[in-house]
This record gives structure tokens, sequence and C-alpha cells, in this order.
């Protein structure tokens, strides 16, 4: 083993420490009492179904996590990187198609091999806990779809990738940094319209209170406002949300039907005025520019390693082939994707307040958002108090009862 492997080794092994020991912090933390001022929303009962809950999938995640790291190291350490390149150069398909299919193989082997356990999740935790309503039909068809998604939007832009490292030279990375933010440019108004029906049926939401409330509401913060669409996400799930998509005239709110079911007209505008206020706040424009910032640094640096022999000698391969060089940068780059994504998620904590401060201030009913807040995290079985070092590592939201003590100062 060279440097780099040791360095790639131990950062696999450091992250998965890491994440192992917040783990046992926040199951440690999930273990005491329900705190005095959250039991005036919290029922007891359903804090211990939470307890359980928290318990049954971090457990599920360790295993989960363990089985994928046996597989990634008995891969890399027993030849099978070698193994596959060379069996693939046999069938002389040249280095594009050979890449797409090195690339594409390794995707789907370690989707069937990882399947059991989306399937022991979908239907025997969720479904314990009173969450799943997926049918077998349903995941059935959903992996098929997710399958030609990925096959007709990601093979383009992965021969994309692969054509401009093998010729065109200095100019590859920037090239890439190109075709990469055109992408996710295209993606924003392409899925709303025609991937994510492919998934759930988008209802318009139907004329009456609710709907003349959201209208009122986005017409008093100059927020135009054409598309407000139900989402049958009870075909899948017990669980609620709501979310905001694409640009423009193609912009949507999207609510489930589960959330509807659950809250009054009052708090759904709280709702969706903390969604608006994402937009508003330009939250959104700014994650989607240092989401572009991102990809540009990581290309300009894997345009160093791409063919650096030493990063191919860590995983046994004695002939450099961009489409494995692709694969083992991201592996190197693990560090820095850890970093980014510890810094990513605490700009997002900071804006979901300033979306709930929008919403409050805006609908002039902080004590509807306050509503909305506490019974989200009952009825989707969130633990209300996890620990900072989880919240610090894997939050993009900050825990419940901070968001409410927020609310309330503003009151």
């Amino acid at each position: 083993m060279n440097a780099i492997a040791w360095i790639i080794l131990l950062t696999i092994l450091l992250d998965s420490a890491i994440h192992f020991g917040a783990d046992v912090l926040n199951l440690k933390q999930s273990r005491k009492p329900l705190p005095r001022d959250l039991r005036d929303w919290y029922d007891p009962a359903r804090y211990r179904k939470a307890q359980l809950y928290l318990r049954a999938n971090t457990h599920f995640d360790w295993i989960s996590a363990l089985f994928g790291l046996a597989l990634t190291l008995a891969f890399w350490f027993g030849g099978g990187f070698p193994w596959l390149d060379a069996w693939l150069r046999r069938f002389d398909w040249g280095p594009i198609v050979t890449g797409i299919v090195f690339m594409g193989g390794l995707v789907l082997a370690k989707g069937a091999l990882t399947l059991p356990f989306n399937l022991y999740h979908t239907f025997v935790i969720e479904e314990r806990f009173g969450f799943n309503k997926t049918t077998w039909a349903i995941f059935c068809t959903d992996l098929l779809k997710g399958l030609a998604v990925t096959m007709v939007l990601g093979g383009p832009l992965l021969a994309g990738i692969l054509v401009f490292f093998q010729y065109a030279g200095a100019h590859a990375w920037w090239l890439c940094w190109l075709a990469v933010t055109v992408y996710m440019l295209v993606v924003q108004f392409v899925a709303p319209r025609w991937i994510m029906p492919l998934f759930n049926t988008f209802t318009p939401l139907e004329e009456g209170e609710l709907k003349t409330a959201i209208m009122d509401y986005a017409t008093s913060i100059g927020f135009s406002l054409q598309n407000i669409f139900v989402m049958d996400g009870s075909r899948r799930s017990g669980k609620s949300n709501a979310f905001f998509t694409g640009f423009g005239r193609h912009k949507r709110i999207v609510l489930y039907d589960t959330l509807i079911a659950q809250h009054t007209v009052a708090e759904l505008v709280a709702v969706l005025a903390h969604e608006m206020g994402h937009y508003k706040k330009k939250h959104i424009q700014q994650a989607l520019v240092l989401s572009t910032m991102q990809s540009g640094v990581m290309f300009y640096l894997l345009s160093f390693f791409i063919s650096y022999q030493g990063l191919f000698d860590a995983f046994y391969m004695p002939q450099p082939s961009i489409y494995a060089g692709l694969i083992f940068f991201g592996l190197l780059y693990s560090p820095m994707a850890f970093v980014v994504g510890i810094l990513i998620r605490m700009r997002s904590r900071h804006n979901e307040f300033a979306a709930d401060r929008f919403a409050a201030q805006t609908t002039g009913n902080a004590a509807a958002m306050i509503a909305t807040l506490k019974k989200l995290p009952v009825h989707n079985l969130s633990h209300p108090v996890p620990h900072p070092l989880f919240v610090f590592l894997n939050y993009s939201h900050p825990p419940v009862p901070a968001r409410i003590a927020a609310l309330k100062a503003l009151q």
C-alpha cells in the first residue's frame, strides 16, 4: 500500500468511527426522559415509540454501513478493480463505452447487493412503526423507473465527462464543470414536470378555503404562484412533508396529502410561508451557486489526479483509465467532501431559522408555525432532542425545540 492508499483507507475508517460515535451518543441521549417543557406536545407513549424507532433505525444503519464497508474493502483488497477492468478491456469497446459499463456495472452490483437492506427497511422497520404504505408492485416499479431515469439522464452526462477528460486535455476540467452546471439547471426545470410525476401523482389543489388562504398570502408578499399541488405521499408512507421546487414560471409548491390531513389551514399557510421564505431569501439560489462552486473545485482537483499513477497503484491498477480514475478520486476526495458537507448543513440550519422568521413575521402568526413544528416530529416519530454532535454531523434542519424557542423569542 502506498501513501494514497493509506490516506483513503484511514479516511474511510475515521469517517465510519466518527459517525458511529455520534450514533452512540445520540442513542444515549434518546434514553433520557422527555424534557419537562416538551411534555405538553409530545405524548409520553408516542415519545417511547420514537425512542424505539430511533434505536431500530440506528442499529439497522450500523449493519448496512458495516456491510457496505466490508464490501468496499473486500473488492478493493481482493483486486476487484483490476479484474473488472481487465475483463472489460477484452471486448475492445473503446474508453468511453468501457468506462460507462465499468462504472454502471459497479453501481448495479452494489445496488443489487444492498437491495435486501432496502427491502428490510421498507417492509419491516417502516411497517412495524406504521409508516409503510408501499406495496411490492410500487416498490418494484419505483426501482425500475429510478434505474431508467438514471440511465437516460446520468448516462449522457457520464459519457460527456469521460469524453472531455479523454480528449480535451487541460480544458477538460472546466468543460466538465460547465456541462454539470448546465445539467443541474436543466434538471431544476425538467424534474417537476417530467421526472417527479413518474413516481407520484400531483393534483392541483382544489378551490376552497385552503387555496384561497395560500393565494392571498402569496399575493401579500409579492410571490408569483400559479401552481399548488397535492402529492399522493400516502401511497408510500404515512409521513408528511411539503417542499418547493423549480424556478420562474416552472416553480411549484407541493403539499403531501398526509400533511393536509393533519393540519389546520393556518398551519398549512405557515408551512408554505416557510417554503416561500426560502425562495424570497434566495436560499435556493445560494445553494445552487455553492453547489456549482463546489463542483468546479472538485473537477479542478480531479484534473491533477485522474491520470496520476500513484492513485491507480493504491488500487492495484497497472493501467490507468479515466473511468477508474473518477471512482478512485471520489474516494480520495472524501475528506474534503466530509468537511464541505458539514459546512453546507450548517448553512442550511441557519437558513431554516431565517425561513421560520420570515413565515412568522409575514403571516403575523408565529403560533401557527409553532403548532406545525410541534405536530410534525410527533407524527413522523422524530426524536425531539438529538445529541449536539449528531446534529452537527447530520442535520440539515435545527432540532424542533430550538426552532420553537427562536419563534417564541419573536413573540
